[in-house]
């Protein structure tokens, strides 16, 4: 007498259950095909997926999901195939083959896995929602801390790399640029930010007259599939690209410049909704570069009127009464009998004479506008661990001793920076750091007494090379 079968309806509803519980894509795609194999008794269970890029699933190496198991001969074994439809979609199709003994698939087979494959349309259709929800929180969020970082931080310069950083974290892309107009009509590359070599990227110059330099002085974003082969790329660096977003960083009619979010050659291609969320980052991260600008102003402004209240001070007080002393002093050696004193007033009115001028010259230096920003070697360190802040999530600590700016060529300069600049890339890469101290010293000996600049970059976090636990770096060049 053969056995009845076990009721399947029990794993039906389980099926059913973990199919519509399960959020990630990934994760519910996964459920589907275990829960086609369990239903049915087939050795092998494939989702194919119709379209990876439109699937989600782009870029992951993922165009089907599969049960453990031996792929069956062809033509040895039943297949059954089955669509699942996402609304008016069709998002892939399920194949089962593998029943033991070769046994063919039934009616009641490709019932339950009808009704399977209805529930996982849904559910696809939900972790899909949810996926979109979180894309658009972590946009939110990424443009919501770039507008606080360039409220509260100096410096332009500082401001566009935190742009530039930012978005290509969020839109996982191969570099993230700026590039501002030229005098000439064309557009050039001012900032980027990249794991690799930015330095190459800065200068590259899209030529006036270009069709994409055209659309983005008109406000318009570019989309490019492909920059390496794309004719209306122009500099010198697209070869290293695929799929790029240019976007337009545009406030109350103004452009400032683009956002370019260029990805790897090969890279997957940005979806529309990475797009839409893309173009409202760079509207409003061109918004908070203009509070910034004019926040950044009024503090000049501000310090304009200090110093020139200063002066003012010093000239109508300070100056006014040094030379009062100094005359009455001058009347003094004249009176008679003063010849025990003269030698001593003479000195008191040469010192105040000379302290009028002193004080005449920093009067002058005061109505002077503030210097620029250094540009030196403790400027551009500055600079560079400023830009690392934005990937370890906080601000490295930075000190010095002795004359950087002046004892340290050029040279010397650059090879430092290039090694800082790595350091910090894999401080960032390490797990749990969450601490970085970088010092710069000049004069620094080295083991054979010469003198030198040493670099020194200590963090914290997790996979050191010796004790298995933070990271430290030490360099030095002689001078």
């Amino acid at each position: 007498m053969t056995a009845r079968p076990a009721p399947r309806l029990p794993r039906l509803l389980e099926a059913l259950l973990g199919v519509g519980t399960d959020l990630d894509l990934r994760g519910v795609l996964q459920h589907i095909v275990d829960g086609a194999a369990e239903l049915t008794g087939a050795g092998r269970a494939v989702l194919v997926v119709a379209d990876p890029g439109e699937s989600g699933l782009a870029g992951s190496g993922l165009a089907e999901i599969r049960t453990p198991g031996p792929d069956p001969a062809p033509g040895t074994a039943p297949l059954l195939r089955v669509p699942i439809r996402v609304g008016d979609e069709e998002f892939g199709e399920l194949r089962l083959t593998g029943r033991p003994g070769a046994a063919p698939f039934t009616v009641e087979d490709d019932q339950l896995l009808r009704v399977l494959a209805t529930q996982a349309g849904v559910s696809i259709g939900n972790a899909r929602l949810y996926e979109t929800a979180r894309q658009r929180e972590r946009w939110i969020e990424g443009a919501a801390a770039v507008t606080t970082a360039l409220l509260t931080e100096e410096g332009a310069g500082d401001a566009l790399t935190t742009v530039a950083e930012r978005a290509r974290l969020l839109a996982g892309a191969s570099a993230g640029v700026i590039l501002h107009p030229t005098a000439e009509g064309g557009m050039s590359i001012v900032t980027a930010s990249s794991p690799d070599d930015p330095d190459g990227m800065l200068g590259a110059t899209i030529t006036p007259g270009s069709p994409v330099l055209e659309q983005l002085l008109g406000g318009e974003p570019v989309f490019i599939e492909d920059s390496a082969t794309d004719p209306r790329m122009t500099t010198h660096v697209r070869h290293r690209f695929g799929p790029s977003m240019m976007l337009p960083l545009q406030a109350g009619g103004r452009l400032i410049g683009t956002l370019a979010l260029p990805r790897r050659r090969g890279g997957r291609p940005y979806t529309d909704l990475e797009r839409l969320l893309a173009t409202q980052f760079a509207s409003q991260a061109a918004l908070a570069l203009v509070l910034a600008d004019a926040r950044r102003g009024r503090e000049r402004l501000a310090v304009y009127e200090d110093r020139d209240r200063i002066a003012r001070d010093l000239h109508d007080l300070v100056v006014q009464r040094l030379f009062a002393t100094g005359m009455m002093l001058e009347s003094t050696r004249r009176r008679p009998g003063a010849d025990d004193v003269s030698d001593i007033l003479g000195r008191a009115v040469d010192e105040l004479r000379s302290t009028v001028g002193e004080v005449r010259t920093t009067i002058f230096a005061l109505q002077q506008p503030p210097a620029d920003p250094p540009t030196g070697l403790r400027g551009r360190v500055l600079r560079e661990t400023a830009s690392a802040a934005a990937r370890l999530g906080f601000a490295p600590s930075t000190h010095f001793a002795g004359a950087v700016d002046t004892r340290v060529p050029d040279r010397v300069a650059d090879r430092l920076l290039t090694a800082l600049r790595d350091a910090l890339a894999d401080a960032s890469a390490r797990p749990g750091v969450s601490r970085v101290e970088v010092t710069v010293e000049t004069p620094a000996r080295s083991p054979d007494g010469r003198d030198g600049v040493r670099l020194r970059v200590v963090g914290d976090g997790e996979g050191g090379p010796e004790e298995g636990r933070g990271t430290t770096v030490t360099w030095w060049a002689p001078l």
